[in-house]
Formats: structure tokens, sequence, C-alpha cells
């Protein structure tokens, strides 16, 4: 695998970016963002030690923040609102079909900031038992998806998460012809875990991230206890004098795009926008159901866990509560 930093910390303008606590409007104990990585497509192919052998150019006690699965009301926006209050960029990597059924979500992403990726069209199960037609159609379609949520290509980062990190060395070439970072991690919060507490989320980050020393941390913004954990979490890496790396890839992007003509989910119904317990409502009931999680052996293509949608429609999928 081959490793150039295109460019690093500075970008238009000749100005370094850095949003410490210092620069962080109303929040003199922000956690911030400390620099911007900028990377070259071309010159990156397999990110993250779950998986791979190498990962990002980070130093001792960097981190880089990923998301998976949503946008998902009200849980994506609970998380923007964080995120917005520490002055921290992190990656989302979208899932096709929720990025068309909350495309005012993902604009508000990409606004705030942060860098989008793509994670298939619907997340189907065990990615890597796929066929090689089915495996292009979900990844080409989920592109086409969350393009057309953002209006625009070129506010589309090329990197792309494999469901579950459900891989093969047939899936991974293919990728690599579509000149897209494929993104693993180093860290992985196991957020999706039913019971997991906000608490022992944020536990479990640490130690993870601890031993490894840096790295890129996954986590989910479809669920409940992720929102909750994500604050604590913040404190904590600033607390134990870890700082956020922000990934961007080479190339012109849009400042900011329009909001789009519609806000409102398919059905018409509009989007939640507080983050509420609806851990007993029928539409939690429901999506609990297609978006099942399993756990497996771990192999080298594949980590000790995948977590999938089952065919859903995305008309109903207005809560997820795992």
């Amino acid at each position: 695998m081959r490793f150039i930093v295109a460019l690093s910390v500075c970008i238009v303008g000749g100005g370094c970016v850095s949003a410490s606590a210092q620069t962080c409007p109303g929040n003199s104990e922000a956690l911030g963002t400390s620099r911007v990585l900028t990377i070259n497509p071309g010159e990156f192919t397999l990110l993250g030690t779950i998986q791979y052998k190498q990962t990002l150019p980070l130093k001792d006690h960097e981190v880089v923040i990923t998301f998976d699965d949503g946008p998902l009301p009200p849980y994506t926006n609970s998380i923007l609102d964080t995120l917005a209050s520490q002055c921290v960029k992190v990656t989302y990597f979208l899932v096709g079909q929720m990025a068309h059924a909350y495309p005012s979500v993902v604009r508000r992403i990409y606004n705030e900031g942060h860098s989008i990726g793509t994670h298939s069209e619907h997340h189907p199960r065990a990615f890597e038992r796929l066929s090689m037609r089915r495996v292009e159609r979900e990844v080409d379609d989920g592109i086409n998806s969350v393009t057309a949520a953002l209006g625009t290509a070129k506010a589309l980062s090329p990197f792309f998460r494999v469901p579950g990190f459900g891989s093969t060395n047939a899936i991974e070439r293919f990728l690599e012809g579509k000149h897209l970072v494929i993104w693993s991690a180093d860290v992985d919060t196991d957020d999706w875990w039913r019971r997991s507490t906000p608490e022992a989320i944020v536990q479990r980050a640490m130690q993870r991230l601890n031993a490894k020393g840096s790295g890129i941390i996954l986590m989910h913004d479809i669920h409940k206890q992720t929102a909750m954990a994500l604050p604590i979490l913040l404190k904590e890496l600033k607390a134990s004098g870890y700082n956020v790396v922000h990934v961007l890839a080479a190339g012109e992007r849009p400042t900011s795009i329009p909001e789009p003509i519609v806000s409102s989910t398919s059905d018409g119904k509009p989007l939640p926008a507080e983050l509420t317990d609806t851990s007993g409502g029928k539409h939690a009931m429901a999506t609990r159901q297609n978006h099942r999680i399993k756990k497996h052996s771990a192999s080298k293509h594949r980590p000790a866990h995948w977590y999938y949608p089952s065919g859903s429609n995305v008309d109903r999928m207005s809560a997820l509560d795992h």
C-alpha cells in the first residue's frame, strides 16, 4: 500500500486549520479539531488495522472519528449538535437508502464541515457473500443516492466502508478500480450492542484506544446510546490528551450546499427534532427487525461482527434503537 499525504493542516488561503478550545465559539473547554489531513485517494487504498496492515498516518494520541449507517433522526441530529458544540469534525459513511429518506440531514452533515463517504445502498447482510454483480450495484447505487441527497457529486468524498467489513479480494479490487479509499477502522466501540450503556461504550472505546495510542474510531449514528455516549467520549478524549484529526480528500469542494426543497420524510411526515426515548415504540420494534446485528469469528476480511438491515422499506425507518 502506498502512502503519500498530499496536503495536511493548511488549506485554501494559506491558513492552517485548528479548531482548538481557543477558537470554538462559546465553549472554552471544547476538544476541537487539531488539524486537517488532506489525502490523495490515488495514493491510499486500505485503511484500518482491524483488517489491514496500515492505517492513516496519525501521530501518537491522534484520532479520526467516523460514523456509519445513517443518517437517522433524531440520533444523527443529536450527534451533530454535540460535534458542533465541541468544534469536532468527523467522517460519515452514509447508507444510500437512508440518505434518500433524509436529504436535509445529509446536507446538514456536509454544511457543518464533516466529510461524507458511502456505505452501500441497503447495507445487505454478509456483504462478502454477495455476487459481484450485486456488490457493484450496491456500491454504485449507494454513491448515486448520497450524491442525489447532496445535490452535487463534488460534495461527496471518494471514501467507502464495506458493510460489516465483509470484504474479499475481488470486492477490494473493484473498489480500488473506482478510485475509492477503503476504510476499515483501528478502534471499534461496539456501540451497536443493544445492552451497551453510554458509559460502557466510552470505557470500551478508551481501553481499546489507549492500547493502540491513536487511530480511526468506528461508531454508528443510528443508536440512542451512541448519541448519549458521544459527549462523554469527547470529554474523555480531551482529558486523556487526544487530538482529533479531520480527513479530507484532495480536490475542490463547495463551501456549502443549499437545503433540499422538501425537508421531510418520504411519507411527508416532519423529521424528528429531539432525542427522545422511543425504545418502546412501534417504529423501534419494526426497525430492530430490519437492522439486525450478528457476531462472528474474526477473519482476514471480516472482524468480530457485522450489522445490516435486511431489505427494509426505508419509509418505515424513522427510529433505530438497537
